[in-house]
């Protein structure tokens, strides 16, 4: 090829602008060539050699901008094949196009989801495909936009897979759905392909057929990927998260794993498929994720593309040459060159050298881009090529292991083998030195021959099972001559072989035990009398002839060794020529390395200029965080100006809040002020995250603003004197709370945040509150202490008579019934005993741990002043204790109507429930001052759920009494009439009517009750007023149930362990009975 040497400086120098202009213009001309011929109106696959000058002209120009200028003026509206083969085309450019072209299709998403909603709406068999590509796609885009690390082609290594992954659980999860997401697209565009063809009775070798079927190559390669990533991944969930989380990963992957394997079979049975791309054939089942080894089965698909026959048709020139000026041009023309650059070094020359030299620089042109189109389809095959050879070499990878693992079991069964002959030779020996004996045996074998029948007996047994041994161990013979490959059926043989082995070992020994005992019976009974020396005789006979099999059967078990020896040699010449390619293979890989580290320089490069994003995002992330505790800082300003306004507002006026509740919001907005130092203290360690500090700033806002509401709303009810200081207390806290918002705002100032300045008037709001409480129940400590032990003692005592009462009508049960009401009512007593004495330990350990309070809370003060300090929980306990006597004495009541026949098992099913309920409300009123570590707490409520346990079992008792003596009618239609049937029919149906109206009065007069009881039980426990009556102690239906709300005290929101012992406030209000 001609060459220009020597190129004038004055050339050099003024050509360039020309030339870049000339081969833009050149460019554009070439790619609206290829567009338009690749995207057009025919009913025939894209040209392969259009669609590769497409994907050049974007990695010449960095980027999809040329495509889509031209892609965006066709008329895809006015023709579904046209839009067909733009998508076509379009998957092509994403797959293998510069990596730009990504960000170049997301700025034109709306012209392709609108000209697949276009083709969506119309019956046209090319446009609903359209459809469903341009879903595709859409969805295409999106996921290689969000997930970077994985290139449109979607081929990345094991190790950037696991990098983009991550070690997040929740990003793992998320990464699958979206990858399950991809691979339903794909196949929904297959599965739509594949039905019109079928439809329209298309082959695959008409061009109608070849049209729809040849984006689906892409589809393929696509498909390969995200097969082989989603097992990669659910494998990884797998070994994270239990199996029943993962069941819907596994039934959706099972449905796309089938789908994809039909695609991959009917696509590799057409013969347009077979010379444009090789398919992979995926395994009979898919992978079972439970068992985390069967990852090592896994293989990856490849796809292989093979290498393009050369076309018919000669490729078109990039470039137009013409080879002189047409006829009637001017002269003027020839002297271009010069009339452009000038003449080389001041000299004119003629047109014959100007001429030549154009055309040498335009080929040399043309030669760079074929060598540049030629590179990169190098690359490109190079890369699969490299795909290839990894996955051959895991495959051999995988042999290899497996060969060694044959190898090491062989070994372990010859040294088993060996084992077993030398105990065999032991037995052998033991079987000579018995032999001395034979002789005195002989002289008494008539005597034993009964015996010896028996012992031929089990030696035939024998015999038939070491024939079994023989022809098993024949056809395993067999089976490993013919059967060399198959290496896992000879190892399953072979373990077979080794259990029985083993089998007939186990009865060798156990028969030579028998004889040896049998031989030392022989020698006691010699002494005595001579008949027993026969059974020697039989029993050496016996070990002789077990002898000889045995020695049979080893030589059996040599001739299978040197079978496996042999085996074991063939896969050791098969292990060493798979080592020979695995050191090829290494070869190969050692040739790519060396090219890998070329390209190692420029990830270092984009390495740092990573680093340099991420150091800014870390910036960025810091200042959102401080905009976000600043935004949530200006809102608590807010809400704490808000709430100081509320001093101030007349229309608070006649809000009122007691003393009690003011004490616990302080105590509770204290709790948020240790909070709140807490949170500040990790956002100072981490400013990278500020959601402990804005989540205490939250609470603290709320509940300091309820504090100072609360307190103005107490100082309405209060003395002018402590009201003035309370409100005066309130507005302090008001404004060091605004401060101390004002300091969370300003960066400088959040470092050095003070919080104790709202602990101060906090503290005071406490302290006024304290002395803001009723002092009225000075007066009964005395009388308030004494009825706490007096309801205790009499609780006990009720229990003690109920259970004397129980045993006294068992007694008479048994004297006055019989049969099955006996059998009845001693069930139903005996349960109610059970539940008496389950309460009666209840009862015993809550008196124990009251007393454990009393002490560890009443500290220098005695105990009736700690009773009077905690009046409420003392009132809880009497109402308590009551409700548990009360209930004992009901339930031993129903108990004796149920025996005597003149009360309703439903009366006992109601007192049980009644019962359960009272003895939770005394397990709760103790619970709540009780240390939660405490062992009289633990012992209470498993004193608790016994007696709920011992209630169900009387309620279970008492049903099956109550259906075992209730007479059960059979009906009887025999004489009845179609009109007769008919009447009782109506009149049921009436009856059933009534029993509805009836049902829903009685369930309205229970709600009602229900609702009347809460009232007076909320009443009954208001600050200020004396312990009232229980109000069921007035005559009542046994069968109306307590309503749950009055079964147990109404606890605040507050939980127990941030109740101040000391003080004793609680704002429960408790049952009293």
């Amino acid at each position: 090829m001609n060459s220009i040497k020597n190129v004038p400086a004055r050339v050099l120098s003024r050509r360039p602008g020309h030339s870049l202009e000339a081969e833009r213009e050149q460019f554009d001309k070439t790619q609206a060539i290829s567009i338009s011929k690749a995207i057009n109106t025919q009913e025939a696959p894209v040209k392969e050699k259009h669609a590769r000058r497409i994907i050049l002209g974007t990695h010449h120009e960095k980027g999809a901008f040329t495509f889509w200028s031209y892609a965006i003026g066709l008329p895809l509206p006015s023709s579904s094949i046209l839009s067909w083969k733009f998508c076509h085309v379009l998957h092509k450019v994403l797959r293998d196009g510069h990596p730009n072209v990504l960000h170049d299709c997301q700025r034109y998403r709306s012209n392709i989801r609108e000209i697949g909603d276009l083709w969506g709406h119309l019956h046209d068999r090319y446009g609903q495909l359209v459809n469903v590509y341009t879903k595709l796609l859409l969805t295409k885009i999106s996921f290689h936009l969000k997930h970077p690390q994985f290139p449109a082609g979607l081929e990345v290594t094991d190790e950037v897979l696991e990098k983009a992954a991550g070690t997040d659980v929740n990003n793992i999860f998320q990464l699958t759905v979206e990858m399950f997401d991809y691979m339903d697209c794909e196949l929904k565009l297959s599965e739509s392909v594949f039905r019109q063809l079928n439809t329209a009775i298309a082959v695959s070798q008409m061009s109608s057929g070849q049209c729809r079927l040849a984006p689906l190559i892409q589809v393929i390669q696509d498909c390969s990927h995200l097969y082989h990533y989603t097992v990669k991944l659910l494998f990884k969930l797998h070994s994270c998260l239990p199996a029943d989380t993962l069941q819907g990963h596994r039934d959706r992957f099972h449905e796309q794993f089938h789908s994809l394997r039909n695609f991959f079979r009917r696509a590799s049975d057409m013969l347009y498929f077979k010379r444009l791309i090789q398919i992979p054939r995926l395994p009979e089942g898919p992978p079972n994720f439970l068992r985390a080894s069967a990852l090592a089965e896994h293989i990856k698909p490849v796809v292989v593309i093979p290498e393009e026959a050369p076309e018919d048709e000669e490729p078109e020139n990039l470039i137009e040459i013409s080879t002189g000026p047409p006829a009637g041009e001017p002269v003027v023309v020839a002297d271009l060159f010069d009339q452009t650059f000038g003449p080389p070094n001041g000299s004119v020359k003629d047109d014959r050298t100007s001429v030549p030299r154009d055309l040498q620089i335009e080929s040399l042109k043309r030669e760079v881009e074929m060598l540049r189109s030629e590179l990169e389809k190098i690359k490109l095959e190079a890369q699969r090529y490299i795909a290839q050879l990894k996955s051959q070499v895991n495959a051999l990878e995988g042999e290899l292991e497996e060969q060694r693992k044959q190898k090491q079991k062989a070994l372990v069964d010859n040294e088993q083998l060996r084992h077993e002959l030398a105990q065999l030779r032991a037995a052998q020996l033991e079987g000579e030195r018995s032999q001395g004996l034979r002789e005195e045996a002989e002289r008494k074998a008539s005597a034993t021959e009964a015996r010896y029948n028996k012992l031929k007996e089990k030696h035939s047994e024998l015999v038939h099972v070491h024939a079994e041994l023989l022809r098993k161990n024949a056809d395993t013979a067999k089976q490993l001559t013919v059967t060399q490959q198959s290496q896992e059926e000879v190892a399953r043989v072979k373990e077979q072989l080794a259990f029985q082995v083993e089998q007939v070992k186990r009865e060798s020994e156990l028969k030579l035990e028998e004889k040896s005992d049998q031989l030392e019976k022989l020698k006691r009974e010699l002494e005595a009398k001579a008949g027993e020396l026969a059974r020697a005789q039989e029993a050496l006979s016996h070990t002789e002839q077990s002898k000889s099999e045995l020695s049979s059967r080893l030589d059996t078990l040599s001739a299978e060794k040197d079978a496996l020896s042999g085996a074991v040699r063939q896969r050791e010449a098969d292990l060493l020529a798979a080592q020979s390619l695995v050191r090829e293979t290494e070869a190969a890989l050692s040739r790519e390395q060396q090219r890998s580290s070329q390209e190692q320089g420029e990830l270092q490069g984009r390495l740092a200029e990573r680093e340099s994003q991420e150091q800014g995002l870390r910036q960025r992330l810091l200042d959102e965080q401080f905009a976000v505790l600043r935004g949530a800082a200006a809102e608590a300003a807010g809400i704490l100006q808000d709430a100081v306004s509320k001093l101030d507002d007349p229309l608070h006026l006649r809000c009122t809040s007691s003393p009690d509740y003011l004490v616990s919001r302080a105590q509770e907005a204290l709790d948020a002020v240790s909070t709140l130092e807490e949170g500040h203290a990790q956002y100072l360690t981490s400013l990278a995250d500020a959601s402990a500090l804005v989540a205490a700033l939250t609470r603290f806002s709320h509940l300091a603003a309820d504090t100072i509401i609360n307190g103005g709303a107490t100082s309405h009810l209060a003395p002018t004197d402590p009201a003035d200081r309370l409100i005066d207390t309130c507005r302090e806290c008001g404004a060091r709370a605004l401060e101390l918002m004002g300091q969370l705002q300003d960066q400088q100032a959040l470092r050095h945040m003070q919080a104790s300045l709202v602990r101060t008037p906090l503290q005071g709001i406490l302290q006024l509150g304290q002395e803001l409480k009723p002092k009225s129940l000075d007066v009964r400590q005395e009388e308030l202490g004494a009825v706490v032990d007096k309801e205790m003692a009499a609780t006990s005592a009720a229990i003690e008579d109920a259970v004397r009462r129980i045993e006294d009508m068992m007694n008479q049960a048994r004297h006055a019934s019989s049969g099955v009401k006996l059998e009845v009512n001693e069930r139903i007593l005996n349960s109610c005993t059970d539940l008496m004495k389950a309460i009666r330990l209840l009862v015993t350990t809550s008196t124990s741990l009251q007393k454990e309070i009393v002490e560890s809370g009443r500290g220098a003060a005695t105990q009736q002043e700690f009773y009077a300090k905690n009046s409420r929980w003392t009132e809880g306990l009497i109402s308590a204790s009551k409700a548990v006597g009360w209930g004992a004495t009901q339930l031993v009541e129903a108990a004796d109507k149920v025996v005597l026949h003149t009360g309703k098992y439903e009366e006992l099913i109601v007192c049980s429930h009644e019962i359960a309920a009272s003895t939770a409300q005394l397990v709760a009123a103790s619970k709540v001052k009780a240390n939660k570590h405490s062992p009289h707490l633990s012992r209470l409520q498993e004193c608790s759920r016994t007696v709920n346990e011992r209630a169900a079992n009387v309620v279970a008792s008492t049903k099956s009494g109550q259906e075992q003596i209730e007479d059960r009618d059979t009906m009887d239609f025999s004489g009845l009439s179609l009109i007769k049937l008919k009447k009782q029919e109506m009149e049921t149906q009436v009856r059933v009517l009534e029993l509805e109206k009836t049902l829903e009065a009685e369930r309205m007069r229970l709600g009602e009750l229900r609702k009347q009881h809460y009232v007076l039980a909320g009443a009954s426990g208001s600050p200020g007023e004396e312990v009232a009556i229980r109000p069921s102690t007035a005559p009542r239906s046994v069968t109306t149930k307590k309503p749950p709300l009055a079964q147990k005290p109404s606890v605040a929101p507050r939980q127990d362990h941030q109740l101040d012992k000391k003080d004793g406030i609680y704002p429960a209000q408790l049952v009293n009975y």
